[in-house]
Order: C-alpha cells, then sequence, then structure tokens
C-alpha cells in the first residue's frame, strides 16, 4: 500500500519532495508535505503559514492548521494520531494518507470544491467541531513537547552517552590493568614454581650423588653361613651312615652267599671252616675303623670350622672397619651439604622477603594510581558539568531572547491587527457617515430604503462604499473602451440622480 501511495504522490500529485517508501514516515512526521497535497485539491487556504522545520513548534502549528481541513473530509484524525505521526511512528502516516486518498477521491468524483463542502455541512456539527478543535489544539500542546526541552534532552542524551562512553573506557582500563597484574602474579608464581622446581632437582640430584656415593656392605652368601655349614655337615654324616649301613648289608649278603656255595660242594674237596666269631672280629674291626675315620673326619671338620670362624671374624673385622671409615666420610659430606643447604634456605628466605617486600611496593603504587585515576576521572566529569552548565545557560539565554524577540514580535502584530481593524471600522463607518451626507447634500431628501438597505448590507460585510481606484492607473491615459465604460456609467448616474430627485 505504501508503494501505491509514494506512486500516487510522486506520479500524480507531484509533491514538492519526492517521497520514498523508506523514508515514509519521517517525510510527512512535520506535516508540510500533508499541507501541500490539501492544498494542490485547494482545501487547505492557509498553505503558506506552513513551516518545513522539524522543530516543535513548526510540527505543532503545521498539525493544528491541519486538523479543520482533515474533519472536512471526514477523516478519522485525533491528537493521538498526530503525535503518532510527529514521533514517526509506523504505519500512522500510511494509514492517514490512504484515508486522504479515499477523501480526496470523493470529493474529485462529487466536484466539489472546500467552500461548497462547508456550506453543505450542517451548523450543529461545525459548532461541535469548532470545540472539539479547541479541545485539540490544547491537548495536541500538551503532547507536544517543547523544542527547548528536546533540544535538553538531546543535550543530556549527548552527555549520557559521553560519560557511558567514559565509564566502558575507565572500566575497560581498569580491566586491563587488572589483567596485567593477574599477568604479573602468574609469571611471578610461574618463575617461583619453576626456581623450586630448580631447587627440587637440584635436591633430588644431590641426593642421588649422596646415594651413589654411599658404599653398601654386600652380605656374606648363604653357603658360608654358620647354619649352612652345620646342615651341610649334617648331610654328609647322613650321607656316610648311609654308605655304612649300604656295605654293611652288601657284605651280609656276599657272606651269605658265601656259605650256601660252601655247603653244596662234594666231600672230596678241600672246604672252609667258617666260625662266627671270626666274623664278629671281622665286622668289629670294620666298626672301629669306621669309627675312627667318622672321628678323623669331625676333627677336620673342626679344624677346617675353626679356620673358617677365623676367617669370617678377620673379614667381619675388615669390613666394620671400612664400613666406619665409609660412615665418617658420608657424615663428613653430609655435613658440607647440610651447611650448603643452609646457606641455600637463607638465600631463599630472603629473595621470598624481597618479593614480598617489592609486592607490598607494587600494591601501594595501584592504589596511589587507582585514586589518582579516580581524581582524574571526578575532575574530569566536573569539567564536563561544567562545560554543559555554561552550554545550557548560553543556550537557556538565547532561547530566552529568541522567546522575547518571538513575544515582541507577536505583541507588534496584535497591536497592528487590531490598529487596522480599528482604522478599518472607522473608516468604513466614516465612508458610510460620509456617504450619506453627500446623498443628503446632493438630494436635499432622505436616504430610500432600498438605497440605505444596500449601504447598510455593504457596511456589514465591510466592502468599500467608494469605489477603489489602481493608483498606478490614474497617470496613464484611458483607452476607448474605457471612455465609452465612463459615459455609460455617467449616463446611469445621471439616471439614477433624477430618480431620486423626483
Amino acid at each position: 500500500m505504501t508503494e501505491i501511495l509514494c506512486r500516487w504522490l510522486n506520479d500524480e500529485v507531484k509533491l514538492s519532495k519526492p517521497v520514498d517508501n523508506k523514508t515514509f514516515s519521517k517525510d510527512f512526521s512535520n506535516g508540510y508535505l500533508i499541507g501541500e497535497l490539501l492544498a494542490r485539491y485547494q482545501l487547505q487556504n492557509d498553505f503558506d503559514k506552513f513551516s518545513q522545520n522539524r522543530t516543535a513548534e513548526s510540527k505543532l502549528n503545521n498539525f493544528t492548521r491541519l486538523e479543520p481541513t482533515l474533519r472536512l473530509l471526514e477523516v478519522d484524525f485525533d491528537t493521538n494520531i498526530a503525535h503518532s505521526i510527529m514521533t514517526e511512528q509506523h504505519g500512522v502516516a500510511t494509514r492517514l494518507l490512504y484515508q486522504l486518498f479515499i477523501g480526496l477521491g470523493r470529493k474529485q468524483k462529487a466536484n466539489l470544491t472546500g467552500v461548497a463542502m462547508e456550506t453543505m455541512r450542517p451548523a450543529a456539527p461545525v459548532k461541535l467541531e469548532g470545540i472539539e478543535s479547541e479541545i485539540y489544539k490544547e491537548r495536541l500542546k500538551i503532547l507536544t513537547p517543547r523544542q527547548t526541552d528536546q533540544n535538553l534532552g538531546k543535550l543530556q542524551a549527548r552527555f549520557d552517552d559521553k560519560w557511558a562512553r567514559h565509564e566502558q573506557t575507565m572500566f575497560r582500563e581498569k580491566m586491563e590493568e587488572e589483567q596485567r597484574y593477574r599477568r604479573l602474579q602468574s609469571e611471578e608464581s610461574q618463575k617461583a614454581v619453576e626456581k623450586a622446581r630448580m631447587a627440587r632437582q637440584k635436591q633430588t640430584e644431590l641426593l642421588a650423588k649422596l646415594r651413589a656415593a654411599t658404599v653398601e656392605i654386600p652380605k656374606p652368601p648363604p653357603s658360608k653361613t654358620l647354619k649352612a655349614i652345620k646342615q651341610r655337615k649334617e648331610a654328609r654324616r647322613f650321607k656316610e651312615a648311609e654308605d655304612t649301613r649300604v656295605m654293611i648289608k652288601d657284605f651280609e649278603n656276599k657272606l651269605k652267599s658265601q656259605q650256601i656255595a660252601t655247603s653244596g660242594m662234594d666231600d672230596g674237596s678241600s672246604e672252609l671252616a667258617y666260625s662266627p666269631g671270626a666274623n664278629d672280629d671281622y665286622i668289629g674291626k670294620i666298626k672301629r675303623r669306621l669309627e675312627e675315620d667318622s672321628k678323623a673326619r669331625e676333627e677336620r671338620e673342626k679344624r677346617r670350622r675353626k679356620v673358617l670362624v677365623d676367617q669370617l671374624k678377620a673379614h667381619d673385622a675388615q669390613e666394620e672397619a671400612h664400613r666406619e671409615e665409609m660412615l665418617v666420610n658420608r657424615l663428613m659430606r653430609q655435613s658440607q651439604q647440610e651447611r650448603r643447604i643452609a646457606v641455600q634456605l637463607l638465600q631463599a628466605r630472603h629473595e621470598k622477603d624481597i618479593i614480598r617486600k617489592n609486592r607490598i611496593f607494587l600494591e601501594k603504587q595501584y592504589d596511589a594510581r587507582r585514586v589518582k585515576d579516580f581524581e582524574d576521572a571526578l575532575n574530569k566529569e566536573k569539567e564536563l558539568a561544567q562545560l554543559a552548565k555554561l552550554e545550557y545557560i548560553e543556550q537557556t539565554k538565547a532561547e530566552q531572547e529568541l522567546h522575547d524577540r518571538i513575544a515582541a514580535e507577536r505583541a507588534e502584530q496584535r497591536y497592528r491587527k487590531h490598529y487596522d481593524m480599528c482604522m478599518e471600522v472607522t473608516l468604513q463607518i466614516v465612508d458610510y457617515a460620509t456617504k450619506f451626507g453627500e446623498y443628503r447634500e446632493l438630494t436635499e431628501k432622505l436616504v430610500p430604503p432600498k438605497l440605505f438597505r444596500e449601504w447598510t448590507q455593504l457596511f456589514i460585510e465591510g466592502h468599500p462604499l467608494y469605489e477603489e481606484r489602481d493608483p498606478t492607473a490614474e497617470g496613464s491615459e484611458p483607452t476607448p473602451e474605457q471612455i465609452i465604460e465612463m459615459e455609460k456609467q455617467k449616463l446611469l448616474n445621471d439616471g439614477d440622480f433624477k430618480e431620486y430627485k423626483v
């Protein structure tokens, strides 16, 4: 619908300013183009008093003058619609122009002028609409803020915007300062962690060196312990006893086989005499020999064990001496390491104190900087407020001067208007009296009722009783047509004079 209205306004009506679909509400917000549209259809006679400015006074003047014409076209129009158009609300101007399009089309079809449309209206609604027009003007004045208030609001909004940007800048600077401070803290903490890690690494390396320097005395092998020697001795004794038992059993078996063999021989063979006593002696000898061997073996074991024990004691003494020597060396190295660690701890404590003092100093500097920034912001805000106050005072003074000048001009206009009206009425009264005097002087009779009514009607309507002559035409010579017309008028005047005289 907006495109149709734009084509109608640009192609058919051809307003002074092309109307665009995107800026439709803004173009009609001051009411000037609406007045021009109505003036093109000869409905807005006071269009020369419209203003193209976008100030509040211009909008109020334009929409106040538009209201009677829109009511004449029976267009739905009130203060809310006018205020919506002034504030450029979307769609309101489009609906109003669409109603105007329909109303003007209806007027064009009826072929009526504005005077005819006013004449055809009943008297009672006209009087009611006059009262509504006064109410409309008062409400529109209330709804429309003054241009001074709008300028003050814009100025305040501009300074609020500046203050918001200033606050954003301060907040951004504060955040950047905090980020720098946090970054410094993180770097310092990383340095401290790295330093602690290096210290732990050095301590670990030192402990590793100490462990590497420590000599561990190896334990004797399990085969050279007393328990192992005893177990070997018992095993050897058990083995010897087992061997002896096996040998005795073999001997007895061999002896029995020999007895069986000798009993089965012939009588003529020489048989060996077998005596049980000889066997017992032989067995006794073997047992004694075994006992002697075992005793000798035990003696050898005792001697060997004694030698081994002496060797173990000597080895233990040597190991103990070596262990004591290593322990002394280790204690000496540990004392040196402890002294170095104590020095490092003192140095770390000193560095920690320096870091703490530096941090306290930085905190004080940050606090001083924040206080200074806050004071600078307050001073800047104070300066801006003073500048705004001075600008407001100057603007108020200029607007007051403009108001006084406009008030003086309006007072002068009212005085001139009243003076001209009084002068016009006075001159009409003088003309009216002069007309009667001239007639009485010329005719020496009373004025006829017909002529009296005509002159009275002209006086009431405000029309001049004497013909107004064009001063530019006095110096020029009359044309033949004008001479003929003047002669005709003279003859008519003479006839009227004779008629009145009779």
